[in-house]
């Protein structure tokens, strides 16, 4: 199966409270071939219709009426940790940056980005690659540290040990955590992309984590990003 007939299966919701942005953005998403099931121009509206609309990947602008965007992700991504969430702001703060990476966004995009690289970041938001506007990305990757650092909840003593990943899943969960996309573990390990993915899915799975940021965090915790 081609890759475009699967991104024509990848449903997108946008939400921006400037209208002609809002349907510039949703037409440019149609045109490039991926299915626009739902618009929002306010916090509350786009929580109660993406739970209707049940969008893959929710193109985002922080700035909100009603609710602001940070809160609109945290509520939609804790209600369906599948979701993934594209921010695409007019801001590149560091502390609108982090703060949307811990509410649950997979990518942070300015809005000064090209069409083709916002069609391209929702392209790769949608497998759970993390697309950041260049500069944001090293950013990110020390917040996941900082996460990493701070206490666990104690463990009850009881707790099964952690279930056996293949040396393969080892390795790419160790690139994961130094901050590689899908794309450059697959070029690194001479596999596809597609592979890459189910190998992070499968992590994800044994590891019952439910998203990169979690992912991240384990690997950074028992040393992987420094081996």
């Amino acid at each position: 199966m081609s890759d475009e007939r699967i991104e024509n299966r990848i449903k997108v919701m946008v939400v921006d409270d400037h209208p002609m942005w809002r349907d510039a953005v949703a037409r440019d998403l149609a045109e490039a071939g991926f299915d626009v099931v739902a618009t929002a121009g306010d916090g509350e509206q786009a929580v109660r219709r993406a739970g209707a609309a049940g969008p893959d990947v929710l193109v985002l602008d922080l700035n909100l009426p009603l609710k602001p965007g940070v809160q609109v992700c945290k509520e939609l991504v804790g209600a369906n940790p599948a979701l993934r969430v594209l921010v695409l702001s007019a801001s590149g703060e560091h502390a609108d940056v982090l703060e949307a990476v811990k509410s649950g966004a997979t990518g942070y995009l300015l809005k000064s980005a090209s069409t083709a690289e916002l069609i391209d970041a929702v392209r790769r938001t949608a497998v759970g690659d993390p697309v950041f506007t260049p500069g944001l990305a090293g950013l990110v990757l020390g917040e996941y540290r900082r996460l990493a650092s701070e206490p666990l909840p104690a463990a009850g003593a009881d707790e099964p040990k952690a279930p056996q990943l293949t040396e393969r899943e080892t390795e790419v969960l160790r690139l994961v955590a130094k901050g590689l996309s899908y794309k450059q573990i697959a070029e690194r390990l001479v596999i596809s992309h597609r592979t890459v993915q189910n190998h992070v899915q499968n992590t994800l799975g044994k590891l019952q984590l439910h998203n990169r940021v979690e992912l991240v965090r384990y690997a950074i915790e028992r040393g992987l990003d420094d081996a």
